[in-house]
């Protein structure tokens, strides 16, 4: 494009008076309603800061916290794990002191069971590679401690005994020794797996003493153990014959932990240990440590994270950041189980597994830990702590699937959907979301049913195989070749917005292992592998590797109720008619009114309106375009325009994803219906991208630019620069704005790598302030 005039910022005398502005603005300005006080990031950032506050004040000036002489070094180690996990680097003061002194004990001188299990869980955190043999010494040990007749653990090596809680922390710590690639005997899973089946009461709930009541916090340690021992291939319904992948054999039968999960709805609590009196966080940290494994975001009806982050900020000191309960009262145990929960328990949701059918229907878990092991793939590959649910089709609504960037189907047979679960899908995907879909076991039935319900929901957008040069191939590894050609989409908008593969995906995931491909074929593991880099691409592509937070609310297009009776006062800015896509992007619009009437409390439509050029357009302030594609405008549509621009109409426009096509075809038909005029820069300091207006300072935006990538293929390349904004100038009145970057799919709620414009938080403000600025003239 060449270089362009710059329109500079107006004079005072040039500079448009603002009273009949101010006057209709007036009209469109609403009363704040109270806020209605509600768990959110930025309060649970803040009571993590504070916790890590105390910890710090209460730490020795040697490193360590207050030590239990039974259990050498584990409460600095719980309090050491608390603040890795709340976000304490390791180059802090405290942490370097606590790490320094923990790395003076092994193995043999820690010699309990919670001790070590606690060692061996922060150097998996801290020192994943540099401590690799302390970490397996301790694996070691845990390994020799166990008890071979009962499968548990006791408090100390080679006690004829064991202890529920002891042997989950075990298992947890073992877990994570595998996590990082230390191979664990086969038989130290099953005999564990055994122990805790042999536990469970018929209630479904597990007790500290064989026959005593259930209680919350051991319910939790049985199922979030069963969770970690049924993760490997001897329960697998996905193996490796004669040196070949199998899918599809018998599922697993998980019953013990469905009762359990049971239980825990029934039970639920987050104002007590269920079943106890005591032990309350200790509680807590299991709790979420279930919720986290087993994927819910609900037991039963309760949100657990958002119950227990709103109870655990209730409980906190307030003077000194620290917990305290009635009962086992020490503040440090205390404080490291309720930061543990804080913060392992808000790790962004990356993926979702779509739950279907009737009541004790397997069909959409053919291979259960698929997902799970996927998200440790991404986890690896992006250096970030995230985590993945289930979502129950059944009873979702529109909100809960906007809390996922991707929902995953696993299709077998029949999805059995409803009308209204149709409708869901089809809004989650115009929203935003991404579906990612296999047929499971390449079912012919699924495959037959799924691609009629894409024509039902999409009509317009047919599926069509992903060509060689789309993003999905290179948006974060180079894929192999023989993926292409296989894999189909469905666009919306600007984006490839359906994945769907016929054939076999989450199979290959839950054969991952951690480290070394053991006994497994060279050719196994490298097929296992292309199938964890396929999915990680298709995740990048769909998120732009940019997550919400936990407890973010979900950004919903806005539409009004009340679209027959409008107030009076009330702001319409409708879309404007033509032959180049001027609806491609149905929700930009209303979103971006939505969050003008929410966050500037403006008296603001989000009804979507479309007219025509030729028609009565002298009630609207603003008109607005958008498309992707060339059009034209016949002679009268181009007068009546032109009559609308010169009795003070505003337009703004944008190209949706960048399009030269539409850019080119806009910047022509405004010089024809204003002719004489010619399209200049918006400059950097121009008022529009100031807050004089009431809106926001942008004048620095992020840009996105698929042009250029990133190093390691991690996206597109961002950069921070002044927004390119072009405008037409009327008898001194800037009347036309326009953005030949994309700010339309952005403002849908859609990460777009393939489009070159602004992200989601700056278009939302460079739109607001364009159309407050419209208002002024």
């Amino acid at each position: 494009m060449a270089r362009q005039p710059v329109l500079s910022r107006p004079s005072e005398s040039s500079r448009p008076r603002c009273i009949l502005a101010a006057v209709f603005l007036l009209g469109i300005l609403l009363g704040h309603p109270g806020a209605v006080a509600q768990v959110n990031p930025e309060l649970v950032t803040k009571s993590l800061e504070d916790g890590i506050k105390f910890l710090k004040n209460q730490q020795a000036a040697n490193g360590n916290w207050s030590e239990n002489q039974q259990n050498p070094g584990a409460i600095t180690a719980l309090c050491t794990l608390a603040l890795l996990n709340s976000g304490v680097p390791h180059d802090d003061p405290a942490m370097k002191k606590a790490l320094s002194y923990l790395r003076n004990f092994n193995a043999d001188n820690v010699g309990t069971t919670y001790g070590t299990s606690l060692h061996l869980m922060v150097m998996t955190v801290a020192y994943p590679r540099a401590e690799m043999n302390r970490i397996k010494n301790y694996a070691k040990w845990l390994i020799d401690a166990q008890n071979q007749g009962s499968g548990g653990w006791s408090y100390h090596a080679r006690f004829n005994s064991d202890d529920p809680s002891n042997t989950q922390f075990a298992l947890l710590a073992l877990h994570e020794a595998e996590r990082v690639g230390v191979p664990i005997p086969a038989q130290t899973w099953d005999k564990a797996h055994q122990y805790w089946l042999g536990r469970q009461q018929r209630t479904g709930g597990w007790s500290y003493n064989a026959n005593g009541l259930a209680t919350g916090s051991m319910t939790c340690a049985g199922v979030a153990s069963l969770v970690i021992t049924s993760r490997h291939a001897s329960r697998e319904a996905a193996s490796i014959v004669d040196g070949k992948v199998q899918c599809c054999g018998p599922v697993p039968d998980e019953n013990a932990i469905d009762r359990g999960l049971l239980w825990i709805s029934q039970a639920f609590s987050v104002q007590k240990n269920p079943g106890s009196n005591a032990y309350h966080l200790y509680y807590m940290y299991a709790l979420e440590r279930v919720g986290r494994m087993t994927g819910q975001r609900f037991f039963g009806q309760h949100d657990w994270y958002r119950a227990g982050a709103d109870q655990l900020l209730k409980m906190q000191d307030k003077l000194d950041g620290g917990w305290r309960t009635r009962l086992n009262n020490n503040p440090l145990t205390n404080t490291a189980f309720a930061l543990l929960f804080l913060s392992k328990g808000r790790r962004p949701v990356v993926i979702s597994k779509m739950k279907y059918g009737g009541q004790g229907q397997q069909d959409w878990d053919k291979h259960r830990n698929g997902v799970h092991k996927l998200t440790r793939f991404v986890e690896s590959r992006w250096q970030q702590d995230l985590t993945w649910q289930t979502i129950g089709i059944n009873a979702a609504t529109l909100e809960d699937l906007m809390e996922t960037p991707v929902l995953f189907i696993s299709g077998y047979e029949s999805l059995a959907l409803d009308d209204q679960q149709k409708t869901n899908l089809r809004n989650y995907v115009n929203q935003g979301g991404f579906l990612f879909v296999e047929a499971a076991c390449g079912n012919q039935a699924f495959d037959t049913e799924f691609r009629s319900l894409m024509k039902e929901l999409f009509p317009e957008s047919p599926m069509q195989t992903l060509p060689p040069d789309h993003p999905i191939w290179f948006a974060q590894d180079n894929i192999a070749p023989e993926f292409v050609g296989r894999v189909e989409g469905i666009q919306s908008c600007c984006r490839t917005a359906v994945v769907y593969v016929p054939d076999n995906l989450s199979c290959y995931w839950s054969l991952s292992q951690n480290g070394p491909g053991g006994d497994q074929p060279e050719a196994v593991t490298a097929e296992i592998n292309d199938h964890l880099r396929f999915a990680g691409n298709v995740i990048a592509y769909a998120t732009n590797r940019e997550l919400k937070r936990k407890l973010d609310k979900p950004r919903v297009s806005f539409q009004d109720s009340d679209i027959d009776q409008p107030r009076r006062g009330t702001l319409f800015v409708p879309k404007l008619s033509h032959g180049g896509g001027s609806n491609d992007a149905p929700n930009s619009l209303s979103n971006l009114l939505g969050v003008m009437r929410l966050q500037l409390e403006m008296r603001v439509s989000t009804r979507r309106q479309i007219v025509q050029a030729k028609d009565e357009l002298s009630s609207y302030p603003i008109l607005f375009l958008h498309g992707r594609g060339d059009f034209q405008l016949s002679e009268n549509e181009r007068q009546s325009l032109a009559s609308y621009i010169k009795r003070g109409g505003f337009i703004f426009a944008d190209a949706i994803c960048a399009s030269q096509e539409f850019s080119t075809a806009f910047r022509r038909e405004m010089q024809l219906v204003l002719a004489g005029t010619t399209f200049t820069r918006i400059a950097g300091d121009h008022p529009l991208l100031s807050e004089e207006f009431g809106g926001y300072d942008v004048t620095t935006v992020t840009l996105n630019d698929p042009a250029r990538r990133n190093p390691n293929n991690r996206g597109p390349a961002s950069s921070v620069t002044v927004p390119l904004l072009e405008g037409l100038t009327v008898e001194g009145r800037l009347a036309v704005v326009f953005s030949p970057y994309d700010m339309s799919c952005a403002l849908e709620n859609q990460a777009v790598p393939e489009c070159k414009g602004y992200t989601r938080d700056d278009a939302t403000r460079l739109g607001t302030n364009i159309i407050l600025y419209g208002l002024q003239q």
